[in-house]
């Protein structure tokens, strides 16, 4: 049995993500690029490609990534590229997105051997979540002014639009796409690619999968564009378990049960969300606030129900693991980094990947 902590990859909920946006890629027409941003686990990126077109990145260490590890298609996209970089994104890229027009305009020629793309912000988005929000006031991600953009419309040959964020609405991913076509439709019109982004939801249970390609066939033939999504949650959703072993149990008030892991070692965005993670079944007559082994004082992943009282050695596993929290875990407090593992299709797991020492060391200096 493997020792605790580590993620648990499972290919088989893996691939029910994969096959839905294989469905998708056929019956729509888009092309499905996985971000890197959310998840660039690269050991199950041979098992992945055969699903997906290509990756999209936020950097140049994510487009080298991309381009070695997964290959297909791939698109460079940052806020700001930097002048000792830009040279090294292009030669790892097939399409290159500027964020703004004064970045396309900057590093136009030394991106004249790719083609180029521009972000834009319609000033709209489902995020319920301020510091997630691409069209929050005073956004820096993408242009807005329809005017402005079409004084370079010979420099580009597409667009990126990411305004979903968890969304799992279709009619909300509707009306906005709507509002993206008032806004921004005589400039659709022009381009000959489209990358809605991520953050739409469409392999999650009981999502209207087909409304969702009828929509997306439709709006890529209206504009004769080919769309593009950049999946990262939708790929991985409920694929991927951080598994931990229970080290001591307190009472102060409710029952306390410590883990061998940490929130903000290795499930940050537990943190800046303030959300709580997921336990399954999250049943039982026993409640228990299961706490990390940071110094942290909220260092706290939530409170849950169980069927036994805890004791030392027992395991908790928390569900839904691999979005947004891989890319980030950390050294934080020198906690043990948690093994990456995978369960392969057949039942077997294999260890892909362990953390000692060494990397904490070299993780400084």
């Amino acid at each position: 049995m493997l020792q605790t902590p580590y993620y648990l990859i499972d290919k088989t909920k893996l691939l029910r993500n994969m096959e839905k946006i294989a469905y998708v890629r056929e019956k729509s027409g888009a092309k499905a690029l996985l971000a890197l941003k959310c998840f660039a686990t690269w050991s199950v990126f041979d098992f992945m490609s055969e699903y997906m077109d290509g990756t999209t990145s936020s950097s140049l260490y994510e487009v080298r990534l991309g381009r070695e590890k997964f290959g297909g298609e791939t698109h460079a996209y940052s806020v700001a590229y930097a002048d000792y970089e830009i040279e090294e994104v292009v030669s790892n890229a097939d399409k290159i997105i500027f964020n703004s027009i004064g970045q396309l305009e900057r590093f136009a020629d030394k991106a004249a051997g790719i083609t180029c793309g521009l972000r834009l912000n319609p000033q709209v988005s489902s995020s319920t979540f301020d510091i997630a929000d691409p069209a929050r006031p005073f956004s820096r991600l993408g242009e807005w002014d329809v005017a402005k953009v079409e004084k370079v419309m010979d420099r580009i040959s597409g667009f990126m639009i990411h305004n979903n964020c968890e969304n799992g609405d279709f009619d909300l991913f509707d009306r906005m796409l709507s509002q993206i076509e008032e806004k921004f439709g005589t400039l659709l019109a022009r381009v000959e690619w489209v990358s809605l982004g991520g953050g739409i939801h469409f392999t999650g249970d009981n999502y209207p999968i087909d409304r969702f390609c009828d929509r997306l066939k439709q709006f890529s033939e209206k504009y004769g564009v080919q769309v593009y999504l950049e999946p990262g949650e939708a790929s991985i959703t409920k694929s991927t378990t951080l598994e931990t072993t229970v080290l001591d149990t307190l009472f102060n008030g409710k029952n306390l049960a410590i883990v061998d892991s940490s929130i903000e070692a290795h499930l940050l965005d537990l943190l800046i969300y303030r959300e709580t993670a997921k336990v399954s079944p999250n049943e039982g007559d026993h409640s228990y606030m299961v706490c990390g082994k940071s110094c942290l004082a909220g260092d706290v992943f939530g409170e849950f129900r169980f069927e036994h009282e805890l004791k030392v050695g027992d395991r908790v596993s928390f569900q839904d693991t691999a979005g947004y929290t891989m890319v980030k875990k950390n050294w934080f407090n020198g906690v043990k980094m948690p093994t990456i593992a995978i369960k392969e299709l057949d039942g077997t797991v294999r260890t892909v990947r362990e953390f000692g020492f060494a990397d904490f060391e070299q993780s400084l200096s």
